[in-house]
């Protein structure tokens, strides 16, 4: 088959900004200047070079790591953000604004038309 969605458009390929295209250089740049910084420090204290190379390395490697997982923990890829825009059924994600009129969470005024008595809380087992 040439068209799986007749009647649509092809969708294009995500094309990623010049900003996230540049993101791991600077996470690398970020490793590296860290690492330069404690490789100073070292050889500066120590004036050993063996000793200097082995705290360079291993500094990048563990800032680099680290920035690397909190990057993965704290931000949605693209493919997870249209997942999550696809469950709630339209393309507002969980920290956009509720629309007008509607229920807010913590609200203690019941919503309009509603009974008297919806406020109430349910227990699971009804």
């Amino acid at each position: 088959m040439t068209n799986e969605n007749p009647g649509q458009p092809p969708r294009e390929p995500y094309q990623p900004s010049r900003r996230e295209l540049l993101r791991p250089a600077e996470y690398v740049g970020g490793a590296a200047i860290a690492a330069i910084f404690v490789g100073v420090v070292v050889l500066i204290a120590t004036r050993d070079w063996m000793l200097t190379l082995i705290g360079t390395g291993g500094v990048f490697i563990i800032v680099l790591m680290v920035l690397a997982l909190l990057q993965m923990a704290l931000k949605p890829d693209a493919f997870e953000q249209a997942e999550l825009a696809e469950s709630t059924g339209h393309g507002a994600g969980p920290g956009a604004p509720a629309a007008p009129g509607a229920p807010v969470a913590g609200d203690d005024a019941p919503a309009a038309g509603s009974a008297p008595g919806d406020d109430e809380p349910t227990s699971a087992a009804n």
